[in-house]
């Protein structure tokens, strides 16, 4: 079965800049029983005697009591209320229909026990999507929560790499308002791998996807000149940290040097938000920040 994580809410999300993901998708075998009604929905994923069972009362979207039972081999090891930091026991499922899968049994490594991904979504216009995965402990009979918000961006899960391991392909959200509104603002690529209980940025190990993404930001940014780059500093930000990760900072110093002086770097929110010098200035303190320039 293919299926994508997080899809984009129309309603919500019709500025959300994530369809660079958009065919990456992740076969996996397991089970999938939706039954839904006015009522709630019941959901199912199955995996090597593992299953996990999604229950939600209220209509769709709006999720009441949302419940979670993990069973391994018949046997019940986890049965409570599904709650988060981020939206308390009020989350809804991540999904655009009551009958889209949010719940999932999956091998994160590829010798690894199964473990169960719950994907939620914690309301509002801007976020957020938040994934939980309940791993098992080291008795195999204890279930352990990790859980991490990713903001708008949503999340995929796929195997992209040659281990055979699942990753989530998301992006950074930290981008997202930080030059610019969220509709012209960049997010670059950003990739987690999950093992030992813990959420681990690994985007750095993917070099072709982060070529990918900046490629992709760079033709955004190069189409502005239609309209004389009247708010362009949005997209070359996620283009920057992209192109940094990839160990390209001297290039990308000079090419927004070169943009500085003709004048294409600027902002919508100018002058709330920096154009021209002033924004490279503050885009390299922003990156060295957030770990991708020194």
């Amino acid at each position: 079965m293919k299926f994508s994580i997080a899809p984009t809410r129309p309603s919500q999300r019709a500025t959300s800049h994530f369809g660079t993901f958009a065919t990456l998708v992740l076969v996996l075998v397991a089970s999938f029983v939706p039954v839904t009604s006015a009522a709630g929905a019941t959901q199912s994923a199955s995996l090597a005697g593992v299953t996990a069972t999604f229950t939600y009362s209220g209509t769709y979207p709006e999720a009441l009591h949302p419940r979670l039972t993990i069973t391994r081999s018949g046997a019940v090891l986890y049965d409570e209320l599904v709650h988060s930091v981020w939206c308390g026991q009020e989350c809804w499922p991540d999904t655009i229909s009551a009958s889209r899968k949010v719940v999932h049994v999956v091998r994160l490594k590829a010798h690894a026990q199964p473990a169960v991904v719950l994907d939620l979504y914690s309301g509002g216009a801007h976020c957020c999507s938040i994934e939980q995965v309940y791993s098992f402990g080291a008795t195999s009979r204890t279930v352990l929560k990790t859980e991490r918000n990713f903001g708008d961006p949503g999340v995929k899960m796929d195997s992209i790499g040659a281990d055979g391991a699942v990753d989530f392909v998301s992006a950074n959200d930290a981008f997202a308002y930080a030059f610019t509104d969220y509709a012209a603002s960049g997010v670059p690529i950003q990739i987690f791998s999950f093992s030992h209980h813990y959420f681990r940025d690994v985007t750095r190990s993917f070099p072709s996807l982060i070529a990918k993404d900046a490629a992709q930001w760079r033709r955004a940014f190069d189409a502005q000149a239609a309209t004389h780059y009247q708010d362009s500093v949005g997209v070359i930000a996620a283009w920057a940290a992209d192109e940094d990760m990839l160990g390209h900072g001297a290039v990308v110093s000079t090419f927004l040097a070169g943009q500085a002086r003709a004048g294409h770097l600027n902002s919508a929110l100018s002058p709330i938000e920096p154009s021209g010098r002033r924004f490279v200035i503050a885009l390299r303190a922003f990156l060295r920040k957030y770990g991708y320039s020194k």
